[in-house]
């Protein structure tokens, strides 16, 4: 059967793409930032993943305030990379697996999630960011990808509950599969940011640490914090952090497993204007 074998966490900061493609990554202020993923770029070459679940959120490219799905997944064969007013990042398109998608929308459906279903979309830098930062700068990226679109811009948005569980349908849907897959799910966004308003500058480290903390150790808790305090610790985009609960629901511990093992965690401020998190994940097998 098909089995997630790991969960990958990271922000997906537009300025660190940038960065990548001007060829300033080793610049003194941008280095730190990227040294933080050198474990995970070896890692993942180790793991060699078929498929990557990618939960991420769109910004303004794929949908707009005419079209707001809360849930949205990608079935699609490929998918270029988005034109955000500057030019599409300068990165391989990202080949889809479109038997896969079906099954986890069919699957994930039937167990009473309402996902909307994309054929075709360009992806931002919410997706290609992320695969960037694992991957680096390849002439194609080494597996499919499946985009999973959450909305976080314009509330209301979901809930960590709701996406703690949709995680877990997720994990059930990857299991049915009848083909023999090593998937991740990775989520994406974050950490504490805020980029308007009297806050806009916001950067909270002592509780982005304690959301690192409580992800890793205590997800089912973590799960249950309310909107507000998303907003008020860790500013307006804060609020990003719930899709990576849906990528730690997916695991196995969640389902009465053992404890995943922590291969990476990195913390890093400032990059542009928000702090950076990761963290990786691995089932016990």
């Amino acid at each position: 059967m098909a089995r997630i074998t790991a969960s990958v966490y990271t922000s997906h900061v537009p300025a660190i793409g940038a960065a990548l493609d001007l060829g300033k990554s080793q610049e003194p202020y941008w280095q730190p930032v990227f040294a933080g993923y050198d474990y995970g770029k070896q890692w993942i070459k180790e793991q060699k993943p078929d498929v990557i679940f990618l939960v991420y959120n769109d910004h303004a490219t794929a949908f707009s305030l005419d079209l707001i799905p809360t849930f949205a997944i990608g079935t699609g064969a490929e998918y270029q990379p988005a034109d955000e007013g500057w030019g599409p990042r300068p990165v391989p398109k990202v080949m889809g697996h479109p038997q896969l998608a079906a099954h986890i929308a069919q699957s994930v459906i039937q167990d009473d999630f309402d996902l909307t279903i994309v054929n075709k979309m360009d992806v931002d830098h919410g997706l290609t960011v992320p695969l960037s930062l694992m991957f680096g700068q390849p002439e194609a990226w080494p597996c499919a990808v499946i985009p999973f679109a959450v909305n976080v811009v314009q509330y209301p948005v979901p809930s960590g509950r709701r996406c703690f569980q949709l995680g877990q349908a997720i994990r059930r849907a990857v299991e049915s599969f009848d083909g023999d897959l090593n998937v991740q799910i990775w989520g994406t966004g974050g950490m504490s940011h805020q980029l308007q308003g009297p806050r806009a500058g916001l950067i909270n480290k002592e509780w982005d640490n304690a959301f690192l903390d409580r992800l890793i150790a205590d997800p089912a808790g973590l799960a249950q914090m309310p909107h507000i305090d998303y907003v008020r610790e860790a500013g307006s985009e804060g609020i990003e952090l719930v899709m990576w609960l849906i990528a730690r629901g997916a695991m196995s511990d969640v389902a009465g497993g053992p404890a995943p093992e922590l291969k990476q965690r990195f913390y890093h401020v400032p990059a542009s204007n928000t702090a950076v998190g990761h963290l990786i994940l691995e089932n016990k097998q």
